[in-house]
Protein backbone atom coordinates (compact mmCIF):
# COMPACT_ATOMS: atom_id res chain seq x y z
CA UNK A 1 0.00 0.00 0.00
CA UNK A 2 3.04 2.40 0.69
CA UNK A 3 4.33 2.02 -2.84
CA UNK A 4 0.66 2.61 -4.41
CA UNK A 5 0.77 5.58 -2.16
CA UNK A 6 4.34 6.79 -3.24
CA UNK A 7 3.61 6.07 -6.41
CA UNK A 8 0.32 8.28 -6.54
CA UNK A 9 2.30 10.81 -4.73
CA UNK A 10 5.08 11.48 -7.53
CA UNK A 11 2.72 10.17 -10.34
CA UNK A 12 5.08 7.62 -11.22
CA UNK A 13 3.32 4.41 -13.16
CA UNK A 14 6.80 2.11 -12.87
CA UNK A 15 6.23 2.70 -9.12
CA UNK A 16 2.71 1.52 -9.42
CA UNK A 17 3.70 -1.27 -11.89
CA UNK A 18 6.25 -2.46 -9.23
CA UNK A 19 3.89 -2.38 -6.45
CA UNK A 20 1.48 -5.02 -8.31
CA UNK A 21 4.48 -6.92 -8.47
CA UNK A 22 4.75 -6.48 -4.24
CA UNK A 23 1.48 -7.23 -3.58
CA UNK A 24 1.44 -10.24 -6.09
CA UNK A 25 4.88 -11.68 -3.62
CA UNK A 26 2.56 -10.41 -0.65
CA UNK A 27 -0.53 -12.71 -1.66
CA UNK A 28 1.64 -15.59 -2.59
CA UNK A 29 3.66 -15.41 0.52
CA UNK A 30 0.57 -15.15 2.80
CA UNK A 31 -1.88 -17.34 0.90
CA UNK A 32 1.05 -20.31 1.13
CA UNK A 33 1.90 -19.67 5.02
CA UNK A 34 -2.37 -20.41 4.98
CA UNK A 35 -2.76 -23.23 2.76
CA UNK A 36 0.25 -24.67 3.63
CA UNK A 37 -1.05 -25.87 7.04
CA UNK A 38 -4.53 -26.55 5.75
CA UNK A 39 -3.24 -28.91 2.89
CA UNK A 40 -1.37 -30.87 5.19
CA UNK A 41 -4.51 -32.13 7.17
CA UNK A 42 -5.20 -35.98 6.76
CA UNK A 43 -8.26 -37.29 4.36
CA UNK A 44 -11.72 -37.94 5.85
CA UNK A 45 -14.81 -38.29 4.14
CA UNK A 46 -15.60 -34.77 2.31
CA UNK A 47 -11.86 -34.85 0.95
CA UNK A 48 -10.57 -38.55 0.27
CA UNK A 49 -8.03 -37.45 -1.56
CA UNK A 50 -6.72 -35.48 1.37
CA UNK A 51 -6.52 -31.28 1.37
CA UNK A 52 -2.72 -31.16 -1.15
CA UNK A 53 -4.34 -29.48 -3.45
CA UNK A 54 -5.44 -26.71 -1.23
CA UNK A 55 -1.66 -25.48 -1.57
CA UNK A 56 -2.11 -24.46 -5.05
CA UNK A 57 -5.45 -22.04 -4.10
CA UNK A 58 -3.15 -19.72 -3.36
CA UNK A 59 -0.78 -20.14 -6.63
CA UNK A 60 -4.15 -19.50 -8.51
CA UNK A 61 -5.41 -16.48 -7.22
CA UNK A 62 -1.66 -14.61 -6.98
CA UNK A 63 -1.32 -15.13 -10.17
CA UNK A 64 -4.74 -13.78 -11.29
CA UNK A 65 -4.00 -10.89 -9.17
CA UNK A 66 -0.59 -10.42 -11.03
CA UNK A 67 -1.63 -11.21 -14.62
CA UNK A 68 -4.67 -8.84 -14.06
CA UNK A 69 -2.48 -5.97 -12.44
CA UNK A 70 0.23 -6.03 -15.50
CA UNK A 71 -2.09 -5.52 -18.33
CA UNK A 72 -3.95 -3.02 -15.99
CA UNK A 73 -0.38 -1.19 -15.54
CA UNK A 74 0.07 -1.60 -19.39
CA UNK A 75 -2.99 -0.13 -19.85
CA UNK A 76 -2.50 3.27 -17.92
CA UNK A 77 0.96 3.20 -18.98
CA UNK A 78 0.41 3.37 -22.30
CA UNK A 79 -1.30 6.90 -22.68
CA UNK A 80 2.02 8.07 -20.69
CA UNK A 81 3.91 7.08 -24.01
CA UNK A 82 1.58 8.74 -26.05
CA UNK A 83 1.87 12.11 -23.85
CA UNK A 84 4.41 12.28 -21.25
CA UNK A 85 3.59 13.02 -17.85
CA UNK A 86 5.98 15.16 -15.27
CA UNK A 87 6.99 12.60 -12.39
CA UNK A 88 9.02 13.90 -8.94
CA UNK A 89 12.32 11.99 -10.16
CA UNK A 90 13.75 13.47 -6.88
CA UNK A 91 10.74 11.40 -4.74
CA UNK A 92 11.92 8.26 -6.91
CA UNK A 93 14.98 8.97 -6.41
CA UNK A 94 14.89 8.67 -2.73
CA UNK A 95 12.39 6.05 -2.47
CA UNK A 96 13.92 4.04 -4.76
CA UNK A 97 17.20 4.25 -1.94
CA UNK A 98 15.13 2.86 0.28
CA UNK A 99 13.32 0.01 -1.20
CA UNK A 100 16.68 -0.90 -2.67
CA UNK A 101 18.36 -1.01 1.07
CA UNK A 102 15.12 -2.46 3.25
CA UNK A 103 14.91 -5.38 0.20
CA UNK A 104 18.50 -6.03 -0.31
CA UNK A 105 18.99 -6.41 3.47
CA UNK A 106 15.74 -8.52 3.10
CA UNK A 107 17.41 -10.31 0.39
CA UNK A 108 20.97 -11.24 2.25
CA UNK A 109 19.23 -12.22 5.59
CA UNK A 110 17.49 -14.81 3.49
CA UNK A 111 20.24 -16.18 1.89
CA UNK A 112 21.44 -17.74 4.59
CA UNK A 113 18.06 -19.86 5.08
CA UNK A 114 18.46 -23.36 3.96
CA UNK A 115 14.42 -24.54 3.59
CA UNK A 116 12.93 -24.28 -0.15
CA UNK A 117 10.74 -21.87 1.27
CA UNK A 118 13.67 -19.05 1.87
CA UNK A 119 15.22 -19.58 -0.93
CA UNK A 120 11.93 -18.62 -2.89
CA UNK A 121 11.19 -15.88 -1.29
CA UNK A 122 15.21 -14.80 -1.52
CA UNK A 123 14.65 -14.61 -5.27
CA UNK A 124 11.70 -12.70 -4.40
CA UNK A 125 13.90 -9.93 -2.84
CA UNK A 126 16.10 -10.09 -5.60
CA UNK A 127 13.73 -9.46 -8.11
CA UNK A 128 12.53 -6.35 -6.06
CA UNK A 129 15.95 -5.18 -6.04
CA UNK A 130 16.08 -4.75 -9.39
CA UNK A 131 13.14 -3.40 -10.02
CA UNK A 132 13.77 -0.13 -7.79
CA UNK A 133 17.67 -0.16 -9.59
CA UNK A 134 15.27 0.56 -12.39
CA UNK A 135 13.83 2.90 -10.66
CA UNK A 136 17.07 4.44 -9.59
CA UNK A 137 18.50 4.31 -13.09
CA UNK A 138 15.21 5.99 -14.21
CA UNK A 139 15.51 8.68 -11.53
CA UNK A 140 18.55 9.93 -12.35
CA UNK A 141 18.70 9.94 -16.25
CA UNK A 142 15.28 12.22 -15.94
CA UNK A 143 17.09 14.45 -13.24
CA UNK A 144 19.39 15.66 -16.48
CA UNK A 145 17.39 15.35 -19.36
CA UNK A 146 13.52 15.39 -18.07
CA UNK A 147 12.55 12.16 -20.61
CA UNK A 148 9.73 11.56 -18.91
CA UNK A 149 8.44 8.51 -21.29
CA UNK A 150 11.45 6.66 -19.35
CA UNK A 151 8.91 6.12 -16.30
CA UNK A 152 5.80 4.50 -18.72
CA UNK A 153 8.29 2.66 -20.53
CA UNK A 154 9.94 0.74 -17.08
CA UNK A 155 6.56 0.06 -16.29
CA UNK A 156 5.88 -1.75 -19.07
CA UNK A 157 8.81 -3.49 -19.18
CA UNK A 158 8.30 -5.18 -15.09
CA UNK A 159 4.67 -5.54 -16.41
CA UNK A 160 5.82 -7.46 -18.76
CA UNK A 161 8.51 -9.70 -16.33
CA UNK A 162 5.80 -10.40 -14.28
CA UNK A 163 3.49 -11.90 -17.10
CA UNK A 164 6.46 -13.66 -18.02
CA UNK A 165 7.07 -15.42 -14.92
CA UNK A 166 3.64 -15.54 -14.09
CA UNK A 167 1.51 -17.04 -17.23
CA UNK A 168 3.83 -20.08 -17.31
CA UNK A 169 2.92 -20.88 -13.82
CA UNK A 170 -0.48 -20.00 -13.87
CA UNK A 171 -0.81 -22.51 -16.68
CA UNK A 172 0.78 -24.99 -14.77
CA UNK A 173 -1.32 -24.64 -11.71
CA UNK A 174 -4.29 -24.94 -13.89
CA UNK A 175 -2.91 -28.39 -15.86
CA UNK A 176 -2.36 -29.74 -11.86
CA UNK A 177 -6.18 -28.72 -11.11
CA UNK A 178 -7.36 -29.98 -14.47
CA UNK A 179 -5.35 -33.47 -13.79
CA UNK A 180 -3.11 -33.35 -16.21
CA UNK A 181 -0.22 -35.20 -16.86
CA UNK A 182 2.82 -34.30 -14.31
CA UNK A 183 5.96 -32.91 -16.66
CA UNK A 184 8.22 -34.75 -14.92
CA UNK A 185 6.88 -38.08 -15.93
CA UNK A 186 7.22 -40.36 -19.19
CA UNK A 187 3.70 -40.76 -19.70
CA UNK A 188 4.51 -42.73 -23.27
CA UNK A 189 7.50 -44.13 -21.82
CA UNK A 190 5.97 -45.64 -18.63
CA UNK A 191 3.15 -47.21 -20.66
CA UNK A 192 5.41 -48.79 -22.86
CA UNK A 193 7.70 -50.39 -19.98
CA UNK A 194 4.71 -51.96 -18.02
CA UNK A 195 3.42 -52.94 -22.10
CA UNK A 196 7.00 -54.65 -21.92
CA UNK A 197 6.90 -56.77 -18.87
CA UNK A 198 6.63 -60.16 -20.38
CA UNK A 199 3.49 -61.51 -18.81
CA UNK A 200 1.64 -58.17 -19.39
CA UNK A 201 -0.55 -58.74 -22.19
CA UNK A 202 -2.33 -55.44 -21.74
CA UNK A 203 -3.44 -52.27 -19.95
CA UNK A 204 -5.90 -50.19 -19.45
CA UNK A 205 -7.52 -47.15 -17.97
CA UNK A 206 -3.82 -45.99 -17.10
CA UNK A 207 -4.00 -42.62 -15.20
CA UNK A 208 -0.95 -40.22 -14.05
CA UNK A 209 -1.82 -36.91 -12.21
CA UNK A 210 -0.31 -34.69 -9.61
CA UNK A 211 -1.43 -34.35 -6.32
CA UNK A 212 -0.20 -30.45 -6.02
CA UNK A 213 3.21 -30.47 -8.55
CA UNK A 214 5.09 -32.49 -5.80
CA UNK A 215 3.20 -35.81 -5.53
CA UNK A 216 2.41 -37.85 -8.18
CA UNK A 217 -0.08 -40.74 -8.68
CA UNK A 218 -1.05 -43.63 -10.74
CA UNK A 219 -3.77 -45.75 -11.37
CA UNK A 220 -3.42 -48.95 -13.95
CA UNK A 221 -5.20 -52.11 -14.86
CA UNK A 222 -3.51 -54.52 -16.49
CA UNK A 223 -4.08 -58.29 -18.25
CA UNK A 224 -1.84 -60.68 -17.56
CA UNK A 225 -1.54 -64.60 -18.20
CA UNK A 226 -1.43 -66.00 -14.88
CA UNK A 227 -4.00 -66.11 -11.93
CA UNK A 228 -1.02 -67.52 -9.91
CA UNK A 229 -0.86 -65.27 -6.70
CA UNK A 230 3.36 -65.43 -6.05
CA UNK A 231 3.11 -64.24 -10.31
CA UNK A 232 0.91 -61.33 -9.75
CA UNK A 233 2.51 -60.04 -6.61
CA UNK A 234 5.61 -60.18 -8.71
CA UNK A 235 3.92 -58.09 -11.44
CA UNK A 236 2.91 -55.72 -8.83
CA UNK A 237 6.34 -55.16 -7.43
CA UNK A 238 7.83 -55.10 -11.04
CA UNK A 239 5.18 -51.85 -12.26
CA UNK A 240 5.78 -50.51 -8.94
CA UNK A 241 9.05 -49.98 -9.76
CA UNK A 242 8.84 -48.87 -12.77
CA UNK A 243 6.22 -46.02 -11.71
CA UNK A 244 8.83 -45.09 -8.68
CA UNK A 245 11.96 -44.58 -11.00
CA UNK A 246 9.77 -42.32 -13.43
CA UNK A 247 8.37 -40.32 -10.72
CA UNK A 248 5.32 -41.49 -9.27
CA UNK A 249 6.86 -42.75 -5.62
CA UNK A 250 3.82 -42.72 -3.37
CA UNK A 251 0.22 -43.04 -4.39
CA UNK A 252 0.17 -46.19 -6.73
CA UNK A 253 -2.90 -48.32 -7.29
CA UNK A 254 -2.48 -51.19 -9.71
CA UNK A 255 -5.36 -53.75 -10.66
CA UNK A 256 -4.98 -57.56 -11.98
CA UNK A 257 -7.23 -59.09 -13.86
CA UNK A 258 -6.57 -62.20 -16.27
CA UNK A 259 -10.11 -61.10 -18.34
CA UNK A 260 -10.44 -59.24 -21.41
CA UNK A 261 -13.74 -58.40 -20.78
CA UNK A 262 -12.90 -57.34 -17.60
CA UNK A 263 -9.79 -55.24 -18.67
CA UNK A 264 -11.89 -53.33 -20.81
CA UNK A 265 -15.06 -52.53 -18.30
CA UNK A 266 -12.53 -51.87 -15.76
CA UNK A 267 -13.34 -54.94 -13.38
CA UNK A 268 -9.96 -56.48 -11.37
CA UNK A 269 -9.10 -57.87 -8.28
CA UNK A 270 -6.23 -57.25 -5.91
CA UNK A 271 -5.18 -53.06 -5.53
Amino acid sequence: MIEFFFGSLFNSVSIMSDAVHDLGDSISIGFAWFFQGYSEKQQDEQFTFGYNRFSLLGALITGVVLIGGSFFMIYRSIPRLIDPQPVNYSGMFWLSLVAIGLNGYAAWILSKGSSKNEGMLNLHMLEDVLGWIGVLVVSIVMNFTEAYRLDPILSILIALYILYKTVPEFFSTMKILLNGSPENVNVENLANSINNIPAVKDLSHFHIWSLDGEENALIVTVLIDSSDINKTREIKEEIAELAHTSGVKNHITIEITTSKDELEKGYAYGS
